[in-house]
């Protein structure tokens, strides 16, 4: 085929994780263009919760998928909706990264270390809730902005912590300014966090078999789960939900393990279960375990929490 036409955000993680791609596209043979797309996402500078959560990332390059002027978009998964594009498909999903969280702090602190009253800054109302839930005494404030200018609010003092995707820093090489990697025990990831999703249109068929020298059956599996977990809850991305599958050793052969987090932003009820099943049916699973959450009270989420700092405090810019 001609030059491949990779739609990508601006951002410096977006262009660094499309041209992971790209350069992978090359050794296999492609001629590969990078196309630049500004999205709604990236020039808001309100919390995603208040612009429509993280699909706002995606909506102009799917546009640009649809009209023809991209052949492939590189995404980060969690920021696709959990809802099909008609018209779309995922052609590949590479291996993973780490998906776990990650805590950058002052003066190389862990979440442990860290004072009764500091400030940690995440945008994620996810992350919110299982920090607040594990009781420490931190004010949890929302921020906004690339991974620099985060770690930036960091180094000029004006948080003494945030948290973000570790494997964002690892893509951007930032991992020495990460003082703790958070255990999912602890905190889980974001459905889909550390995979991207390359899409295309579904009818064209040539595009889909480039991509598709990049798909990693384990991280399909894992990463269909839990967004199978997130659609059956009906839970936006930005609603305070984590899960983790992984792939173990069954008597059988391979399962999948997943487990998930549903809470309240305040921390006030939180609800953490698992399940293991078949690693042919990840779907299947997740949508198990999702109704596992809403018989034992995931429901009762939906009921507005007392207001907390945390929740009325000024976004940092």
């Amino acid at each position: 085929m001609t030059t491949l036409r990779i739609g990508t955000r601006r951002s410096a993680l977006a262009t660094t994780q499309s041209t992971w791609v790209a350069d992978r596209l090359r050794a296999a043979g492609h001629d590969i263009e990078l196309v630049p797309i500004t999205t709604h996402g990236d020039v808001s500078g309100a919390l995603l919760s208040a612009i429509g959560g993280a699909g706002v990332f995606a909506a102009e390059i799917r546009k640009a998928l649809l009209d023809g002027r991209v052949d492939l978009a590189v995404h980060s998964l969690k920021d696709l909706p959990t809802v099909p594009e008609p018209g779309l498909v995922i052609a590949a999903v590479p291996a993973r990264e780490d998906p776990r969280d990650a805590l950058v702090a002052r003066d190389g602190l862990t979440l442990g270390e860290l004072p009764t009253g500091a400030v940690v800054g995440t945008g994620s109302p996810r992350r919110v809730a299982q920090l607040a839930a594990l009781g420490l005494g931190l004010q949890l404030r929302p921020v906004r902005g690339n991974v620099g200018t985060r770690v930036g609010l960091v180094e000029s003092g004006q948080v003494d912590a945030v948290v973000l995707a570790r494997a964002g820093l690892a893509r951007l090489g930032l991992l020495d300014l990460v003082t703790e990697v958070l255990d999912p025990i602890q905190v889980l990831p974001a459905p889909g966090q550390g995979a991207l999703a390359l899409e295309c249109c579904a009818d064209r068929d040539e595009v889909r078999a480039v991509a598709g020298v990049l798909e990693d059956a384990d991280t399909r599996s894992r990463v269909v789960a839990e967004r199978s977990l997130l659609a059956t809850l009906e839970a936006g991305c930005t609603a305070p939900i984590g899960a983790l599958a992984e792939v173990v050793d069954g008597e059988d052969g391979l399962e999948l393990s997943l487990r998930a987090f549903a809470g309240r932003p305040d921390g006030s009820l939180e609800l953490r279960r698992s399940l293991v099943g078949r690693y042919d049916e990840p779907s299947e699973l997740g949508a198990r375990l999702a109704r596992v959450l809403i018989e034992d009270g995931a429901a009762d989420l939906d009921h507005p929490p007392t207001p907390t700092p945390q929740d009325t405090s000024e976004p940092v810019s």
